[in-house]
């Protein structure tokens, strides 16, 4: 997944109390399908602000791979026997950034949980931030010394960056979201107290405040509660700082 070049991150919309049964569907039958067919499946998510969404991110070593990856999954026989039972949870599942890695996840020696295993879940969050295209890769190097920086002092290690990637879709069966240009990362958090103590002291800090003076609009932050069988997952509560006030 190292050598990965292309993401999606995908956002659901389910029909109203079918998260769960998503989730268990998925986990069961989705996950080392997908892998087997060379797809990455880094992180599935709730969101923690949305009961009725679901959040997941899937990569590819590049965007040929991705069509033919696809294609084989989606007119195979795992998804021709669940696809109706996935369905029928969904209202929306075009919500899809395609993006490409400007500091990849580090999960080479990350463990999945089997199903039924308890792992330390944490929290991530999952920042979307709509900027220039002309200043896209300005402002990717520019968070590495304005805000990165204060996030980590703060306890929230940044996990990974991402730009749009720009290429064709090239699997028109799945839409994604044309036109747009944004930066991406993920930080971990041991807990939802830990998330918005940080988000309140970057806010006011003058560095990271200077650089989301530059965006387009204002960051979307997805709040995410990794399920069961995420490889990615937040911060254990004793790696958090102790020291550090808000």
């Amino acid at each position: 997944m190292s050598t990965h070049t292309v993401f999606e991150l995908r956002q659901y919309t389910l029909c109203p109390g079918q998260r769960e049964r998503l989730v268990e569907l998925f986990e069961r039958e989705f996950v080392e399908p997908q892998e087997a067919l060379g797809m990455g499946l880094p992180g599935q998510f709730r969101d923690l602000d949305d009961p009725d969404r679901f959040i997941w991110l899937r990569s590819f070593p590049d965007m040929a791979t991705r069509a033919a990856a696809l294609a084989a999954f989606y007119d195979g026989p795992v998804w021709r026997a669940h696809r109706e039972a996935a369905n029928a949870t969904m209202l929306d599942s075009d919500d899809v950034l395609l993006l490409r890695p400007t500091q990849p996840f580090a999960l080479g020696r990350v463990h999945r949980p089997s199903p039924g295993e308890r792992a330390p879940a944490g929290l991530l969050s999952a920042t979307i931030c709509p900027v220039p295209p002309t200043e896209i890769a300005a402002l990717a190097r520019s968070f590495d010394t304005q805000v990165r920086p204060v996030l980590e002092r703060l306890g929230a290690p940044v996990l990974a960056q991402f730009v749009t990637e720009p290429a064709r879709n090239t699997y028109p069966r799945l839409p994604v979201r044309e036109g747009e240009s944004v930066f991406v990362w993920f930080a971990a958090f041991a807990d939802a107290a830990t998330q918005a103590r940080v988000q309140a002291a970057a806010a006011v800090d003058p560095a990271a405040s200077a650089w989301l003076q530059r965006l387009d609009a204002v960051p979307e932050t997805l709040r995410l509660a990794p399920t069961p069988r995420s490889l990615l997952r937040g911060t254990p509560a004793s790696a958090t700082p102790t020291g550090e006030h808000a």
